[in-house]
């Protein structure tokens, strides 16, 4: 059964912007996320940061939670190995998920300067 949808968009030069600050890499960005991120090529890291904060925003949105709802470094959105975006959630995300019998599935794109996210939330 799904429990909830979320689905955000971020615009790549903003974000690029934006990981010039230190302060914002640790606000935002997990320790796996961040050195996921740290070993791309300047030009896909800003554009696989921006998907990775459409999908905070898009978790966010999912649970009925609000930026701040969560710390943004503990939902963390990493890779596997086929390059399959996935979650990897600490502290209060991951309690809400467990506390609710929650699993989560993610879709990122990006092209044309956009980067998105989509996210369902499944009970059960």
């Amino acid at each position: 059964m799904i429990a909830g949808v979320g689905v955000d968009m971020v615009r790549i030069g903003r974000m690029e912007k934006s990981l010039d600050s230190e302060a914002f890499w640790q606000r935002v960005f997990g320790e796996e996320e961040r050195a996921f991120l740290e070993k791309l090529a300047p030009a896909r890291r800003a554009a696989s940061a921006a998907a990775n904060f459409a999908a905070k925003e898009a978790f966010l949105k999912a649970c009925g939670k609000g930026l701040g709802g969560f710390a943004l470094a503990d939902i963390q959105v990493l890779r596997a190995e086929s390059g399959a975006p996935y979650y990897a959630l600490k502290g209060a995300a991951a309690a809400h998920m467990a506390e609710n019998g929650l699993h989560v599935s993610l879709s990122l794109s990006h092209e044309d300067g956009l980067a998105a996210a989509f996210t369902v939330l499944e009970k059960g």
